[in-house]
């Protein structure tokens, strides 16, 4: 009789220890680890990602775009406005506004002699790249 319930206790308590604790780890820990994991992977993932790519790619884009647009470009115009002051003897003054457009004109470098040679444009030599300045004045 002693044998029968202990070894029923026991076959019983570890059944149930054994099939409750694989049972329930088993769940817990698959729900909670693949949950966290699906979660966390997932945020970090989407975070990490989208903020280096955006990142990156924002910053590579633009870097690149900028050098492209500054080594490749032909022409790109920037206006500028200037105000300034003429004082006249007769005691009052006039202030007028020009308004100068900058057209700046990239070239290589075999290119800007031959441009020097074309016309009375400027070259200025920055790292091989030549730009040749236009100043038109609007009044």
């Amino acid at each position: 009789m002693h044998t029968y319930i202990h070894t029923y206790i026991h076959t019983y308590i570890h059944t149930y220890i054994h099939t409750y604790i694989h049972t329930y780890i088993h769940t817990y820990i698959h729900t909670y680890i693949h949950t966290y994991i699906h979660t966390y992977i997932h945020t970090y993932i989407h975070t990490y990602i989208h903020t280096y790519i955006h990142t990156y790619i924002h910053t590579y884009i633009h870097t690149y775009i900028h050098t492209y647009i500054h080594t490749h470009t032909h022409t790109h115009t920037h206006i500028h406005t200037h105000t300034h002051t003429h004082t006249h003897t007769h005691t009052h003054t006039h202030t007028h506004t020009h308004t100068y457009i900058h057209t700046y004109i990239q070239h290589d470098v075999q290119d800007c002699d031959r441009e020097l040679a074309m016309s009375s444009l400027f070259c200025n030599n920055i790292n091989t790249i030549h730009h040749a300045y236009i100043i038109q004045k609007y009044i």
